[in-house]
């Protein structure tokens, strides 16, 4: 009997060197060699992007702006510029996709390439990442560090472990290697809280809970043990999945001040509930339920988790894509909560999607008003489509000012951002 041959998915995951910093060091040279630290300047802000100077002092992504100023006071601050980001993501995205027709987005400046079957055709995948390497930078001047392995989460650790401007390569074979002596944070899902219970109970290396008894995590653990235990070996089933339906939209931002005027708070979910709409009737669907959610300013534990969290929601009678109905319902719903505290964060979300198609059959679908809303959001969106999306709005629709930026991926989401 000729021996059995085992065929193994190659992925492909690629991201961005610093990404924000380093557009901006590329397109001032002043900044070039200098530590650039991008997103919210407000003592409330969150780092977007470190560059690699500025990294030397300890900054890196998500820490707060006041803590990277301390480590890093000679660093240049930058609020960012969302629009030619996003710019620079779509002319990426552009190039990845000429090597695999399997993309998927994670972020702005991050994907998933799948290249399985592709080596006939493409070469092998080290040939593959260099080459992807070398056109990124070539069309875009900036660096990309990639990382290539049997499995998602391998290919993303490999390619932090690649930066800056690497490629590493884990091949099926090297991947239990690879994965024993890095600390337990690395594997998906483990967090601050979830690795301090895993050293609770022994387990400090992906290898402790490679090799751990089945027995014993599942009585520390439960499954979700046995999930971590099968990562942990580099056991990671899930596919790269080029496009998936979404299965809600939303719009939220962490204020630069604290809201306590009513007015104001009301202004934020006016904008949210147009950008919504907006990004809804772009990708010609419409949302069943609203969402609320709310964050109040005074801390009641540590972390970002420490300040309290309201959250309501709605059912409509039908589905719409209306930012003035989300809006009317937003307020109704903000009414209910009765705030008497000032708010950090104000989120809108809906969800229970339908075609648009579907929400024009509904039972009021001929009534005047809502034919008129119609032909207003039309025209909105025409003239926003044309002259960009600060030209024209409904309403004193102005959001108080965020504390940083997103680099979220938002379907529907037009190429005129006001982040």
């Amino acid at each position: 009997m000729g021996s059995e041959v085992t065929h193994f998915k190659v992925i492909l995951h690629a991201d961005m060197d610093a990404f924000f910093a380093s557009v901006e060091q590329r397109d001032r040279p002043e900044l070039r060699g200098r530590p650039v630290i991008v997103g919210g300047r407000s003592a409330r802000g969150v780092v977007a992007a470190a560059s690699y100077e500025a990294r030397r002092f300890g900054v890196h992504s998500a820490m707060p702006t006041a803590e990277a100023r301390k480590r890093c006071p000679e660093g240049v601050f930058l609020q960012g510029d969302m629009r030619r980001y996003q710019q620079e993501s779509r002319r990426i995205f552009e190039i990845f996709s000429h090597y695999s027709p399997t993309v998927e987005a994670l972020s702005i400046d991050e994907a998933f390439l799948d290249l399985t079957g592709n080596e006939r055709l493409l070469g092998a995948p080290r040939e593959v990442g260099e080459r992807l390497r070398k056109e990124v930078f070539r069309e875009t001047q900036l660096a990309v560090s990639v990382g290539i392995a049997p499995v998602k989460m391998v290919a993303k650790i490999a390619s932090d472990e690649a930066k800056p401007n690497g490629l590493l390569e884990v091949k099926a074979s090297e991947v239990r290697a690879f994965l024993d002596p890095l600390p337990v944070c690395r594997i998906w899902g483990v967090g601050p809280v979830a690795e301090r219970k895993l050293h609770a109970f022994g387990f400090r290396t992906v290898g402790d809970l490679a090799r751990a008894e089945v027995t014993h995590l599942k009585y520390f653990l439960g499954d979700w043990g046995i999930e971590l235990q099968r990562l942990a070996r580099g056991e990671d089933l899930r596919e790269v999945e080029a496009y998936r339906e979404p299965v809600s939209y939303g719009e939220e931002n962490t204020f630069e001040k604290d809201i306590s005027d009513g007015e104001a708070l009301r202004s934020a979910l006016r904008a949210h509930s147009e950008a919504v709409a907006r990004r809804l009737r772009r990708d010609g669907v419409a949302a069943r339920t609203v969402t609320l959610k709310v964050k109040l300013a005074k801390r009641t534990g540590p972390g970002q988790r420490g300040f309290p969290q309201l959250t309501r929601q709605r059912k409509l009678a039908e589905a719409t894509s209306d930012g003035a109905v989300l809006y009317a319902n937003l307020c109704s719903l903000l009414d209910v909560l009765s705030l008497r505290e000032p708010v950090r964060l104000v989120g809108v979300s809906v969800s229970g999607l339908e075609l648009e198609e579907r929400e024009q059959l509904g039972l009021f679908s001929d009534d005047p008003t809502s034919q008129r809303r119609k032909k207003l959001n039309r025209t909105l969106d025409a003239i926003q489509d044309r002259f960009g999306r600060s030209s024209i709005a409904r309403g004193a629709s102005e959001a108080a000012k965020r504390a940083g930026l997103s680099t979220q991926i938002k379907r529907g989401e037009d190429e005129d951002p006001e982040d």
